[in-house]
């Protein structure tokens, strides 16, 4: 973390070690600068940090920071960081804290002190001592992970060897210490940079990169300097399970780091859900608070409660993107640069721009950079080809034939409210164009066409990854994650959920009150679905999917059914309630009576090693929805057999079929 003042929020992760190591071939100026990164420290020592962004001239603390140097008053506290696959504590990353009962308790304060006194290499010389002998009087497993700044890495006339003679002195072999390279300010020059970490490496002592994500140039410095580690700054690792941005970061890093051979540690691990993400993402180190808090005497293995979850063979539900693509994109991705014409400049002008350039379709007439008009190709050009206009109008100023109310929308209008702007105006807009603006000043052009192809793209988008109307996963998202539990061999039920007599609803009613049931549908599933472990997507118009890995899920999906049952007579009117339906005309013209919305639940329990691909279970899922939606009412039909052959009827199908719904 930088020396700068921390936000509140990252006050607890005390990173002790940025003096460090010295080089035994090289000489630097001043040891290397503690710095800290702390995530909760108390209300109390939040109070004291404060202080940091102020001059501490205190007498008085000048002299307590000298009695904390000479009587050793500093504790070193220890994170564990977990093999996140078993578990297994593989090191840990050391802290510091001084005296509880002074205002140097946080290690802001104390560091800042330390440098307005002229003390700075001493504290941080008595940091390290004392951090590695605990650490080795503690006999703890694994490596030590100690902060180191980048600049403070480079620096010049360090006494040769003495950090790594007294390494060796305390028992500790180079190799088991690691080095994090955490960025205060940018790095300009990697060259030196790169010599600096060559001739740690050739001492033992194995490099990491800190905060990836949160720095300067980070991934420079990784690229630069090859790290065996690097850990993800904890922004992108707190509410990962909820942020599809956090996911595609941690999701790329990873993918780096395994063409690169490089270990990754995501810090700041808080939740259950956050610990299940990272873990089936594959990263392969992790730590924070979920894992064990700083402490200075640190277990040396992890909970049975922790182990149990990370044992926990579920897949964790990614986080998507509702509607991608559908609500990000504005009326600036339809840019064209067009150029401009003021309004003094006359019609003959305009002619002779057109005749040059026959791409060029419009003219927007902009005064003092705002626009006031628009003239277009067709209208000038047929105006002048009428007996002596151009004679009589030809040099008179171009806003003559403008079309001074033209459409004009602001680069940050969202396309579908752009095309329902265009459909409610007049018709000749949809030819002519409208102008964008921002603030008001004028930016360009854009079209019908280029607007038509947008929408189009953004609504096969919406389909294949998320319900524009719900905003549910769609089909590749669901897809996706069939395969995660097949992959994982995780037991899961597959249900497929469908609307009964929902299409004649449409045409009574009409489609508005037809999306207000899906909406409906979708908060309902949504709503008695754990969001950790259950996934709900929408396929398309009545059709959605549930993938529960609860044990739960029976009384779930009764759940659903009675939800279902009490809401959906509010969508009729009085006369159709009170007869539970309602009497409508089929194609042939023949009187039908519909009985109100009822919702089919058609589930497969799927068990490891029966189903091989996402294919075979929407085949078995499409089955036994047809089952559910052959009994009247709202239903469950819960499909017991197992495997691919699920679809090859046989004479004792009954038998190996349970109906557990029944009419409401």
């Amino acid at each position: 973390m930088s020396s700068s003042p921390a936000k509140p929020s990252e006050l607890e992760h005390i990173a002790f070690a940025e003096h460090a190591l010295d080089i035994s071939t090289m000489s630097l100026a001043q040891p290397l600068r503690f710095r800290t990164k702390e995530t909760h420290l108390s209300p109390a020592a939040n109070d004291v940090a404060i202080h940091e962004s102020h001059p501490v001239t205190d007498d008085h603390l000048a002299q307590r920071l000298k009695e904390v140097i000479q009587k050793r008053e500093l504790t070193p506290l220890f994170q564990p960081i977990i093999r996140m696959q078993t578990g297994e504590i593989i090191g840990y990353e050391g802290l510091i804290r001084g005296p509880s009962d002074s205002p140097l308790h946080s290690p802001l304060n104390l560091f800042k002190v330390a440098r307005d006194c002229n003390l700075s290499v001493e504290v941080e010389h008595l940091c390290r001592r004392i951090t590695l002998e605990k650490f080795a009087e503690l006999q703890l497993p694994g490596k030590l992970f100690l902060n180191v700044s980048p600049e403070c890495l480079v620096q010049p006339d360090v006494r040769h060897g003495e950090t790594l003679g007294y390494i060796h002195e305390v028992g500790i072999n180079p190799e088991r210490v690691i080095i994090e390279l955490t960025e205060s300010q940018p790095t300009y020059d990697y060259d030196l940079l790169r010599e600096a970490v060559t001739h740690y490496r050739a001492m033992g002592f194995r490099i990491a990169i800190d905060d990836l994500g949160e720095g300067f140039s980070s991934l420079r410095l990784w690229s630069e300097l090859r790290p065996e580690y690097v850990k993800i700054d904890m922004h992108f690792v707190q509410g990962i399970n909820q942020d599809p941005i956090k996911l595609q970061f941690v999701r790329s890093i990873q993918e780096i780091a395994e063409k690169s051979g490089t270990i990754v540690i995501a810090e700041g691990i808080e939740t259950d859900a956050e610990l299940l993400m990272i873990r089936d993402l594959g990263v392969a180190y992790g730590q924070g608070y979920k894992i064990a808090r700083p402490t200075a005497l640190p277990a040396t293995t992890i909970s049975t409660d922790l182990r149990n979850l990370l044992r926990h063979n579920g897949v964790a539900v990614y986080p998507h993107e509702a509607g991608r693509g559908h609500k990000m994109l504005t009326a600036l991705k339809l840019l064209r640069s067009v150029p401009s014409v003021s309004p003094d400049i006359q019609n003959n002008r305009i002619y002779e721009m057109f005749n040059s350039d026959p791409t060029l379709e419009v003219l927007p007439v902009v005064s003092n950079g705002t626009p006031i008009g628009l003239i277009t190709r067709a209208n000038l050009i047929d105006r002048f080809a009428r007996p002596y206009l151009r004679e009589l109008h030809g040099k008179k100023s171009c806003t003559l034939f403008m079309d001074s109310n033209p459409l004009i929308t602001d680069k940050n209008t969202a396309l579908h409210a752009l095309s329902q702007i265009i459909v409610d105006a007049d018709r000749h807009h949809l030819f002519n164009g409208f102008i964008i603006t921002d603030a008001g000043q004028y930016l360009g052009m854009g079209n019908a066409h280029d607007l038509m192809r947008e929408i189009t793209q953004m609504q096969i988008n919406a389909a294949r990854y998320a319900n524009p109307l719900t905003l549910l996963p769609g089909n590749v998202p669901i897809y996706e994650h069939i395969d995660r539990l097949l992959e994982n061999g995780t037991p899961f039920c597959a249900c497929y959920v469908d609307l009964d007599h929902f299409k004649p609803y449409n045409d009574v009613y009409g489609y508005r009150k037809g999306d207000d049931i899906l909406r409906l549908t979708g908060k309902i599933l949504s709503g008695y679905c754990d969001p950790q472990r259950d996934f709900v997507g929408h396929i398309g118009g009545d059709d959605f999917i549930i993938l529960f890995q609860n044990d739960d899920w029976e009384e779930r999906c009764r759940t659903i059914l009675d939800v279902f049952a009490a809401a959906i007579p509010d969508f009729y009117n009085e006369d159709d309630r009170k007869n539970a339906g309602y009497i409508s005309e089929d194609r042939r013209g023949k009187k039908v009576f519909h009985a109100l919305v009822t919702i089919s639940l058609g589930l497969v329990k799927i068990e490891p090693g029966h189903y091989v691909s996402h294919h075979q279970i929407a085949s078995a899922m499409a089955d036994a929805k047809k089952q559910a939606k052959k009994i009247p009412g709202n239903s469950l039909f819960i499909d017991r057999r197992q495997g691919p052959w699920l679809n090859e009827k046989t004479d004792d199908d009954s038998a190996q079929l349970e109906l557990i719904a029944s009419l409401l």
